[in-house]
C-alpha cells in the first residue's frame, strides 16, 4: 500500500503542469466570398482535447478590419464545451481585407501553479481571399506580428512571428505550440503533447507546422506580481496568441476534383 501511495505521489510530482491555450478558433481562415464566420472562445488544452477550464465572461471581444476597431463584445453569447462555460459569436465581412479577431479575457486563478494566467489571443480571417492587411497589430500587452501570411497555409509551411511586449520586440521569448486535435493523432508521451521554441535575440521565431488543423502559438512572459485570491502575494503570467491554419495539398486537390 505504501508503495502504491509513494509510486503515485511520484507520478503527480514528475508530470509537468498542462498548458493552458486560450482558443479564438473561426469557422475558417479565408472566406473566398466574405461573409460570415463564427468565433469560437475556449479557454482548454488543445493537444489533450481537454480538461476544459471554466472561461468567465471576457473583458472584451474585437476585430480590427481596415484600419477600423469593432467592439464585439455584446455579441457573444456563451455556451457549454464539456460542462464548462465558453463564448461564441457571429460576424458578416462585407469587405475585402484581412480581420484581425481577439479577446482579452478576464484573469484565471491557476491553483496549480498559484498563479494568475491572462491569455491575449488573435485569429486573422481573410475576407474574399484578398491576401492583405495580415500584419496589422491590435495592440494587445502581449502580442505576435505574423511574418508569414497566416492564412492559406499549407501544411509543412514554416510560420515565423515576433514576440512583442508593449510594441517592443521580446528577447529569447518562450514560445509553447499546440495542435487542436481532432482525435486522430495519439502521443506516444507528454514530451510531444506541447511544443516549446524559443524566440532569437530579436524576439524573432519559426515553426514548421507538420498536420493539418490549426496550430497556437503561446508567448509567454512574466506578468507583475498581484494577490492571490486568499490575499496572498501571487505570480502571474500574461501570454500572446496567434492561431494559424494548416491544409493539405492532397485533401485540397480532393476536393477540387469532387467540386
Amino acid at each position: 500500500m505504501r508503495l502504491a501511495v509513494s509510486a503515485l505521489l511520484l507520478a503527480l510530482v514528475a508530470t509537468p503542469a498542462a498548458a493552458h491555450f486560450q482558443e479564438i478558433l473561426p469557422s475558417d481562415d479565408v472566406l473566398p466570398e466574405g461573409g460570415t464566420v463564427t468565433i469560437d472562445l475556449v479557454f482548454t488544452h488543445p493537444m489533450e482535447r481537454g480538461p476544459t477550464m471554466d472561461m468567465a465572461r471576457p473583458a472584451r471581444v474585437g476585430v480590427m478590419a481596415n484600419g477600423a476597431v469593432r467592439d464585439l463584445t455584446p455579441a457573444i453569447e456563451e455556451k457549454k464545451v464539456d460542462g464548462k462555460s465558453a463564448w461564441t459569436l457571429s460576424d458578416t465581412l462585407q469587405e475585402p481585407g484581412a480581420a484581425v479577431y481577439f479577446v482579452e479575457p478576464q484573469p484565471y486563478w491557476e491553483q496549480a501553479e498559484k498563479k494568475w494566467i491572462t491569455h491575449y489571443s488573435k485569429v486573422i480571417v481573410d475576407s474574399y481571399a484578398s491576401g492583405e492587411g495580415w500584419d496589422a497589430m491590435v495592440g494587445l500587452p502581449v502580442e505576435i506580428e505574423p511574418l508569414v501570411r497566416p492564412t492559406g497555409l499549407w501544411t509543412g509551411n514554416l510560420f515565423r512571428g515576433i514576440v512583442r511586449n508593449d510594441g517592443k520586440p521580446v528577447p529569447f521569448a518562450e514560445i509553447e505550440v499546440e495542435w487542436v486535435n481532432d482525435g486522430s493523432v495519439t502521443t506516444p508521451n507528454e514530451a510531444f503533447i506541447t511544443q516549446v521554441i524559443k524566440a532569437d535575440g530579436n524576439g524573432v521565431f519559426a515553426y514548421a507546422m507538420p498536420h493539418a488543423g490549426w496550430w497556437g502559438f503561446a508567448a509567454l512572459i512574466d506578468g507583475p506580481k498581484t494577490k492571490a485570491p486568499d490575499g496572498s502575494e501571487a505570480d502571474s503570467e500574461l501570454g500572446g496568441l496567434i492561431w494559424v491554419k494548416a491544409s493539405d495539398m492532397s485533401a485540397a486537390s480532393k476536393l477540387l476534383i469532387k467540386q
